[in-house]
């Protein structure tokens, strides 16, 4: 995701040359206008001025996607720290950090920020700040944090998140930012996507065309035989495979590993430690296979959902399920795969209509059957 100040589009470049040094801002905005480059940018910049800024994220997969990023684009001095919320919480309060569920005990933070006082030059950029909670940003301002936020409330993949609104009340004193146009999708993909928006006005469509998305209805290996197709027609393409289980991804990755090992697919889940399933070369062409929790933030050229069959059960018109095909459907650069095993389509999916979801049952066949994607 690398790019520079000067590969910035004009809208992109002028929301980041319009933001001061100072003060809190939150810039808002559909998938694909580019809020992950800017949160970097903004960070790059701000240390240039001589200050240490931290990059905070909720994923740790999209943590190490930034962090690559910003390795590539300086400074070297490391004035710029890239941190899951989590860790940069647990490193500010010290050892004994207080927990309550998935996050902390945020009245017990807060009494420690009091006694603290505000922290001088504390200067954070958060990405993808919808899935962080309320609590959090009212811990920025209790310590005199300058923070910019890139955040957009439709795209929640968490219990615990926070609205625009919410972000910026919490902060106080914060100027609002809006993106626009879509860069990420094509045309085609971003009208599947709109079918899952659920805010009152569907983001812009862009003009770059390309393939329709399709859904698959997967024999037993049908997915693996999918991907191996799809890596082997595209060497050079990143296919990311968003799954909603980590049995699955596993189960493929075992039959991709025995049948194409050439493909040496990477896996990452957020239970790893350390080692091969916890730290990814982002950089490499290739599958990779996530769980829907960590793929907010990341783009792929290729995206399959291999398993939409688990959500049959859930109500179509559910907006935390929607938000979550909104998610998923906008990882996509040039091409999007969605699969199902069963004899029916998941209802979600069931509902679009042909134009915008084509139907592999449409589609010409291989000797195994496969789709002649």
């Amino acid at each position: 995701m690398t790019l520079t100040y000067l590969d910035l589009t004009p809208d992109q470049r002028g929301c980041l040359d319009g933001l001061p040094f100072d003060g809190n801002h939150l810039i808002s905005g559909p998938p694909g206008t580019g809020k992950s480059l800017l949160a970097v940018q903004r960070a790059v910049l701000l240390a240039l001025t001589g200050t240490p800024v931290v990059l905070l994220t909720y994923s740790n997969l999209l943590r190490q996607s930034l962090a690559e990023a910003v390795h590539a684009l300086g400074p070297g001095d490391r004035s710029v720290r890239v941190m899951t919320a989590h860790a940069w919480l647990a490193e500010w309060y010290g050892p004994g950090a207080p927990r309550s569920g998935d996050w902390y005990d945020w009245p017990a933070l807060w009494d420690r920020a009091a006694d603290t006082g505000p922290v001088p030059g504390l200067t954070l950029v958060v990405d993808e700040g919808q899935d962080l909670p309320p609590e959090f940003y009212t811990l920025c301002r209790m310590l005199g944090a300058r923070t910019t936020v890139c955040a957009d409330q439709y795209q929640r993949l968490t219990d615990t998140n926070s609205t625009v609104e919410e972000i910026s009340g919490r902060l106080g004193h914060c100027a609002r930012h809006e993106l626009a146009d879509n860069h990420r999708n094509t045309a085609q993909i971003a009208a599947l996507a709109a079918h899952f928006h659920t805010g009152t006005t569907p983001p812009v469509l862009p003009d770059r065309q390309g393939p329709p998305p399709r859904l698959h209805r997967f024999h037993e290996r049908g997915a693996a035989d999918l991907l191996i197709l799809l890596a082997e027609r595209h060497p050079r393409r990143s296919i990311g495979v968003i799954t909603n289980s980590k049995h699955t991804q596993f189960s493929l990755l075992y039959s991709l590993s025995r049948r194409a090992p050439r493909l040496k697919p990477q896996l990452y889940t957020s239970d790893a430690r350390g080692g091969q399933y916890r730290n990814l070369d982002l950089g490499r062409p290739g599958i990779v296979l996530v769980h829907r929790r960590s793929a907010k933030g990341l783009g792929f050229d290729t995206v399959v959902v291999p398993d939409t069959h688990s959500d049959a059960a859930e109500d179509p018109t559910s907006a935390t399920l929607r938000m979550a095909y909104y998610v998923l459907a906008t990882r996509a650069h040039r091409e999007l795969h969605l699969g199902y095993e069963g004899d029916h389509e998941p209802p979600v999916l069931a509902r679009v209509p042909r134009g915008d979801l084509l139907r592999d049952d449409a589609l010409p066949r291989g000797s195994a059957g496969t789709p002649l994607v």
